[in-house]
């Protein structure tokens, strides 16, 4: 189920001056009520989540759709980009958050672990960690920086790994002490 409120019911996002109340631009592209927006921090780009299972990279001076993300099953609830503006988080209500590459489109990786709709994902300020909410109550956070990665590994292995289990997760040869 999407969201019971969406942010625009009319397929579109408006941007306004926050001093004036001007309407600056309208964006249009989705087929389904806009559930989320993000701004890049620059400020160059904005991102949009939909209704209609993708969402969209805009030029946020002049409006014009960048890029359109597929992949998702469900409606897109949330969008996020990373601080340095190169990775876009999106949310949905298929139970995954999905990292893309924002310059190109590319799909880099799916999250799963909820057993509800997502209905937000965001970065750290340093783009180490994402975190999804969801519906099914909880808050996953994931890391990206393998070496965060093998800090939590060594402070939660309690024995070395097996000759197999170096193999199945590690696929060397030979089972070397983790760095």
């Amino acid at each position: 189920m999407a969201n019971d409120l969406p942010a625009s019911a009319d397929q579109t996002a408006k941007v306004w001056d926050a001093e004036s109340g001007k309407e600056l631009l309208t964006l249009r592209g989705h087929s389904g009520s806009v559930h989320g927006l993000a701004c890049s921090t620059d400020g160059k780009r904005l991102a949009t989540a939909s209704e209609d299972q993708t969402a969209n990279v805009w030029d946020a001076e002049s409006g014009k759709e960048l890029l359109t993300l597929r992949g998702h099953s469900d409606p897109i609830d949330g969008v996020a980009f990373s601080p340095d503006g190169k990775r876009l988080a999106t949310a949905s209500s298929d139970e995954t958050a999905k990292i893309w590459d924002a310059e190109s489109g590319k799909e880099l990786l799916t999250l799963r672990g909820h057993s509800d709709g997502v209905d937000g994902a965001a970065f750290r300020p340093d783009g180490k960690h994402l975190a999804t909410a969801s519906r099914d109550g909880t808050v996953q956070v994931y890391a990206f920086d393998l070496r965060d990665l093998l800090k939590l590994a060594r402070s939660r292995v309690t024995r070395t790994f097996t000759a197999e289990e170096c193999q199945r997760y590690f696929q060397p040869e030979t089972c070397r002490p983790l760095p």
